[in-house]
């Protein structure tokens, strides 16, 4: 059973894609390319039913982007939902706020590296 990009979502992770927030497409900057670490980040890659901002295949690495939406209750116990299945088919998630992105990029992309160091020496 593929849970990966699945075709039915196919139209929407274009549109997101071509639809970048302002925060997703600075990070965007900083991995494409494989500019961080060699690491080959997709944007826009659905894993099941969610859509994650950033993900690394070889790592298995996610990345979600939250802006303020993602302090309403709601929202926060489907990220944790999101986030818990993620984790059952062995995708680790990074989550930054916009704010993080926009203002210190540096020490966000220095955390994308940690963890990606830290998976490398886990293999």
């Amino acid at each position: 059973m593929q849970i990966s990009n699945i075709k039915t979502l196919k139209e929407y992770r274009r549109f997101l894609r071509n639809h970048l927030t302002p925060a997703e497409a600075l990070l965007w900057k900083a991995l494409r390319s494989r500019q961080l670490m060699g690491a080959k980040f997709r944007r826009q890659h659905s894993i099941g039913i969610y859509i994650l901002d950033f993900y690394c295949p070889k790592y298995r690495l996610g990345i979600e982007l939250d802006g303020s939406v993602h302090l309403e209750a709601i929202v926060m116990e489907n990220d944790q939902m999101r986030t818990s299945y993620l984790n059952s088919v062995g995708i680790h998630v990074l989550r930054f706020d916009n704010e993080q992105i926009l203002y210190d990029l540096d020490s966000v992309t220095n955390s994308i590296a940690i963890d990606l160091n830290q998976s490398k020496s886990a293999w």
